[in-house]
């Protein structure tokens, strides 16, 4: 199975969070584009995520983007 564009948009919005500070979030602006703002809402539909245009990420969120930025490190 691979992963669909949304998926790789979602990864791609978890690497943008810095890991460094939980008080650091990020916000997806409304002129993003449409594949960019579905990614980020769904990882607030998901738990991932406080809010649906980014805000802060949960600890399911933080717990993945730690295991995704791993991942980007090997592979770079």
């Amino acid at each position: 199975m691979k992963f669909s564009q949304n998926h790789i948009d979602e990864l791609n919005l978890l690497l943008q969070f810095d890991l460094g500070s939980t008080s650091k979030g990020i916000k997806v602006h409304s002129d993003a584009s449409p594949l960019i703002q579905d990614a980020i809402n769904s990882l607030h539909r998901k738990g991932l995520c406080t809010q649906p245009d980014g805000g802060y990420l949960t600890h399911e969120g933080i717990e993945l983007a730690e295991c995704i930025h791993r991942i980007h490190r090997i592979l770079e």
